[in-house]
């Protein structure tokens, strides 16, 4: 290629990002004994989600017992739902003792990634160069993109205005007035520290979610020296949680008639909490249980009523020099904003900087109806790209790092299958992604996801969900426990004309 930059490294395989998703598959390669790989990541220090949230109040809504690897578990979380800087030493902790901080290139941003069809081949281009690899994996991860609102006058603001998902290593000064904008769950956890930083805060809440009450607690020295003595009985205590977790999917999806004694549970910590019924009435959803994520705190509607707090629920439409105007026409002035709005999760900028056989975009392939993968993980015309945690393996329910566990078999089932066949590359069928996208949206139908009355990130703007898997997740682990050559098909070498 004239004028191509030159290559800075090829690898059998390049992983697109350094948090749980990459490190563990890595992990798996390497266990494979395939150690010709490099994971690209944009920060400056692994750990993607649990390196970027650093917000005050940032814990992980999955019992520590289950958010972690099962080939790497901690004995030493101290509570029972961990805090983020927890969950990122533990990240650092496990790359350091596997031994994947060599293959990690830290500062390097992904700025385009093309298949090469007549060599067989992924070209990576990034901030520090071109890389070549028979295999690309995407593992940037779904909430690694924040969602800011595109309001008028965002650019004017001449406060301090952060990001929930981009928090600064810095401190932010939370000690003046305040606008913490949303009501999901980086607000539900942010609300409540921020309430005893500032001398006002604003919280504008678009709609209410039903918040559960939190069983999060310290995890006792008896338990973390019994998990280190016998550690079996920490795998007993992670299976009794899957299992916990598994049961939400009879509400969620199977037995809706089941939602109203959940919903039960959040009005009664809702009527607890609140006594005033006018407060009470705005925080209460009109929507199922479920069909936003569950949230789960005992200080959030605590915060929201003490006397240096003002709950807004009009529409913000502009941005001011100095604050936030709403639809009713008043200007709320604050000296910081906190924008805990979300993430890009159905039109993450990645999916346009992906080209496959054709030049297309994964955006562009997937046009106007959102993401769809084949079992969440690979895409027809772009062969040998893998997706982790792709569409519809996200769950309303349980860990994403199940999810992920399940993928990685699948992976490095592909790779073997190449290897054993001599194939250079494999490509699923676009009649097979069909057959199973439907499959799936006829199941996500009538499931909370889709018909429980909200609007959530886990639907595009079509109204299509590319976003969650609506089953139980050990059906989802059945079907990727084998690498199923005949949904692909098969490319051979470069220059063997097939």
């Amino acid at each position: 290629m004239t004028g191509a930059p030159p290559v800075v490294a090829r690898h059998r395989v390049v992983i697109i990002g350094a948090g749980f998703a990459g490190l563990g598959l890595a992990h798996r390669l390497r266990d494979a004994g395939i150690d010709d790989l490099v994971l690209l990541e944009r920060g400056d220090d692994i750990g993607g989600t649990w390196r970027d949230n650093r917000y005050p109040g940032c814990q992980c809504d999955v019992p520590s017992v289950f958010y972690s690897f099962s080939f790497a578990p901690n004995p030493d979380w101290s509570r029972t739902y961990s805090p983020q800087p927890e969950i990122q030493a533990y990240l650092r902790r496990f790359a350091d003792e596997d031994g994947l901080r060599p293959s990690v290139r830290l500062g390097t941003t992904v700025e385009a990634a093309a298949w090469d069809e007549e060599r067989r081949t992924w070209v990576i281009d990034t901030s520090a160069g071109r890389y070549e690899a028979e295999v690309l994996v995407a593992a940037h991860g779904g909430l690694s993109e924040p969602r800011i609102p595109d309001l008028p006058g965002i650019d004017t603001f001449e406060g301090t205005a952060v990001h929930s998902g981009w928090w600064p290593e810095e401190d932010v000064d939370l000690s003046g007035r305040v606008a913490v904008v949303g009501t999901g769950a980086s607000s539900v956890q942010i609300v409540p520290h921020a309430q005893r930083a500032a001398a006002h805060l604003t919280v504008f809440q678009r709609t209410p979610a039903w918040v559960f009450p939190h069983p999060d607690r310290s995890v006792k020295s008896w338990e973390r020296r019994l998990y280190r003595l016998l550690p079996f009985t920490q795998k007993l205590v992670r299976a009794r949680v899957y299992a916990t977790h598994e049961l939400l999917m009879l509400p969620l999806a199977k037995r809706p008639r089941m939602r109203r004694p959940v919903q039960k549970v959040a009005e009664d910590h809702l009527r607890a909490q609140v006594a005033d019924p006018e407060l009470r009435a705005a925080l209460t959803p009109t929507f199922d249980p479920g069909c936003k994520r569950f949230l789960r705190s005992n200080e959030f509607y605590p915060a929201l009523q003490a006397d240096n707090v003002d709950l807004v629920t009009d529409r913000i439409v502009e941005v001011a020099p100095n604050g936030l105007v709403t639809a009713d026409g008043v200007k709320h002035e604050v000296d910081t904003i906190v924008w805990a709005t979300g993430f890009r999760v159905t039109d993450h900028p990645m999916a346009r900087r992906v080209r496959g056989r054709d030049g297309r975009t994964l955006a562009e392939a997937w046009g106007d109806q959102g993401p769809r993968a084949y079992l969440g993980t690979t895409v027809a015309g772009f062969p040998n790209l893998f997706l982790l945690s792709g569409p519809n393996t996200a769950i309303g329910h349980t860990s994403l790092l199940y999810m992920l566990e399940s993928q990685y078999p699948y992976v490095l089932g592909a790779l073997a299958h190449l290897e054993a066949s001599g194939a250079a590359a494999v490509d699923v069928r676009p009649e097979v992604l069909d057959a199973y996208d439907a499959e799936l949206q006829e199941q996500l139908a009538p499931t909370v996801w889709n018909a429980g009355g909200c609007s959530s990130w886990y639907l595009h703007e079509s109204g299509r969900n590319p976003t969650i898997w609506p089953d139980f997740t050990w059906r989802f682990r059945r079907r990727t426990r084998r690498f199923d050559p005949d949904a692909y098909e098969t490319l051979g070498p470069a220059g063997s004309g097939r």
